[in-house]
């Protein structure tokens, strides 16, 4: 993360518990001392920079995240320059709250930084994905740019697990409720269609596709009756309007190896994407040691 993103987010995030977890991982801010890590312990790792949460549209209102997302990717941009033998490429923030700027901010950050994607997170501020504002965004990045899409979950602290506390308990927020956060919006992206109106679309999830992976079964078998649990509306129309069955386009996404560099969940994850659709990835630094744990495991895992 840019220090000069980081001072944002301290001055304006209002999630108290992100700003203590993102000010105390010196490896998250500090970029020197990431690379000094590097080049002790994994001189032939490459890392492919993408920016922490909270994301710009979490900072700020649509007036003001266009500007977060162009200090976040100008200092991302710079870290790439400065260090390419570790950083030979970034992934791009955007505005999604100000959906005509996430697109115009998409085509600065590839054309003019060289970004090699872009990277959303699981809802804007709340609102799915497949609403139709969005979609111009995947459009953009797909049909124009052809460059692949990083989905990083987000849900707050603030969202109780039950109607009746006023916040989640015991970090439940994001242990469990990120991998559902991402289940959720592949869902919504699978019945709203968006692989049969961007055949080209690739989408990287986090965590290894969430909850679907395991969940293939479930998935498949009682998505095979939409509608037959609804009482209101004909959800049964959707099956009809999506050229295959609901399971072949879960499995059109994309996984990365994020999993604590737990070996068996990544072998359900490999053997429901397959090999070709899941990509390395390390979440440094965000493990007990601060940064080289959970490369070190995920190659392990692997």
């Amino acid at each position: 993360m840019p220090q000069a993103y980081l001072e944002l987010v301290k001055q304006n995030s209002k999630e108290p518990g992100m700003v203590k977890r993102m000010s105390s991982l010196r490896m998250l801010w500090d970029i020197e001392h990431r690379v000094a890590m590097l080049r002790e312990k994994f001189r032939d790792v490459q890392q492919v920079l993408t920016l922490g949460l909270p994301s710009p549209e979490l900072l700020g209102d649509a007036a003001h995240s266009p500007e977060y997302a162009r200090v976040a990717n100008d200092g991302m941009a710079e870290m790439c320059r400065k260090w390419p033998q570790e950083f030979p490429a970034f992934v791009a923030s955007l505005p999604m709250n100000n959906p005509r700027a996430a697109v115009d901010e998409t085509d600065r950050a590839i054309n003019q930084l060289g970004a090699k994607g872009i990277q959303i997170i699981t809802s804007v501020a709340g609102r799915p994905l497949d609403e139709p504002e969005y979609f111009p965004v995947f459009e953009r990045a797909t049909n124009h740019h052809d460059v692949p899409i990083w989905m990083h979950p987000a849900r707050p602290a603030s969202r109780a697990d039950y109607a009746g506390e006023p916040k989640s308990k015991y970090e439940i927020w994001q242990v469990l409720g990120w991998p559902f956060e991402t289940s959720v919006a592949m869902a919504r992206m699978v019945f709203s269609g968006f692989f049969d109106r961007l055949p080209k679309l690739r989408i990287i999830t986090h965590h290894c596709g969430g909850m679907i992976p395991y969940f293939a079964g479930r998935a498949e078998t009682l998505w095979a009756q939409l509608g037959s649990r609804s009482a209101e509306g004909d959800e049964a129309q959707v099956l009809q309007r999506l050229k295959r069955a609901p399971i072949e386009y879960f499995k059109m996404f994309y996984g990365d190896t994020v999993l604590g560099g737990a070996a068996a969940p990544l072998a359900c994850g490999i053997a429901f994407f397959g090999v070709d659709h899941v990509v390395f990835a390390s979440d440094c630094p965000f493990d007990p040691e601060g940064g080289p744990m959970f490369i070190r495991e995920g190659i392990r895992s692997i």
